[in-house]
């Protein structure tokens, strides 16, 4: 079980939305340090609200190898690291020009799954913790290509549990429809509260849960799919038993 309080969290995408949010609850909560990471610093460092000093503001391309090797080599004294950063483009799935969804993936799966890597050894050592910021359009397809980015999330969040979930650490992945962040400015219908939202996660977290369903949506979309690998393999252990 992860316990916030005193832990050092670095948080992609910090620089609005729910990126943002996360910094705010974690300050809140009593986190020794925020990575507040963001790929534009260097263009507007005010991006990122440093008045509190265990802000530490940290310029991250998660989709630049080096920007995250450098990221890695000055962080190293993570112990909670939230995927938050993605970006949303919705192009049709049977566009003969890929370059968006290509460029979905990129962000949304492989930016995680290269953070994921390089803190793993010291996320172990820690007894840390992974949150991945999915959608509830890992499980419907009306995304377009960000529904494929986020479903490739989705099996990527249990991989990755089931590999570091012997090492001690806890993965954590989160799924909610629209929240209203600038990201979904132009979307018309319900969306929710990103403060609730984070701290939704954020209890998920210290609570030791898998999975984080965030909104009504989710939580009944989620009710119609079979239950996440772990829970089905402890079942049968116990039938077993």
């Amino acid at each position: 079980m992860t316990q916030l309080a005193q832990q050092t969290v670095l948080v992609t995408g910090a620089n609005r939305g729910m990126g943002r949010e996360y910094v705010s609850q974690l300050l809140e909560r009593g986190v020794a340090k925020v990575y507040a990471a963001a790929r534009d610093l260097a263009r507007d460092p005010r991006t990122i609200d440093t008045s509190d000093s265990r802000v530490v503001p940290l310029e991250l391309d998660v989709t630049d190898s080096a920007s995250i090797a450098r990221a890695a080599e000055l962080a190293q004294d993570v112990s909670v690291l939230i995927n938050n950063a993605g970006i949303a483009r919705a192009e049709s799935v049977l566009s003969p020009d890929t370059s968006t969804l290509r460029l979905e993936l990129e962000t949304n799966l492989f930016g995680p799954l290269a953070l994921v890597s390089a803190f793993a050894d010291r996320l172990a050592e820690r007894s840390g913790a992974v949150i991945n910021v999915a959608s509830v359009a890992s499980w419907i397809g009306l995304g377009g290509s960000y529904g494929v980015s986020k479903a490739a999330l989705w099996s990527a969040t249990d991989s990755m549990r089931t590999e570091l979930a012997p090492r001690g650490v806890q993965v954590l992945g989160v799924y909610v429809g629209y929240v209203d962040t600038d990201m979904a400015a132009s979307v018309h219908g319900p969306k929710s509260d990103s403060s609730d939202v984070v701290r939704q996660v954020l209890d998920g977290l210290e609570a030791d849960e898998v999975e984080v369903l965030a909104d009504e949506t989710s939580r009944a979309v989620r009710a119609h799919l079979s239950q996440p690998i772990q829970t089905q393999f402890a079942r049968l252990v116990q039938v077993d038993a």
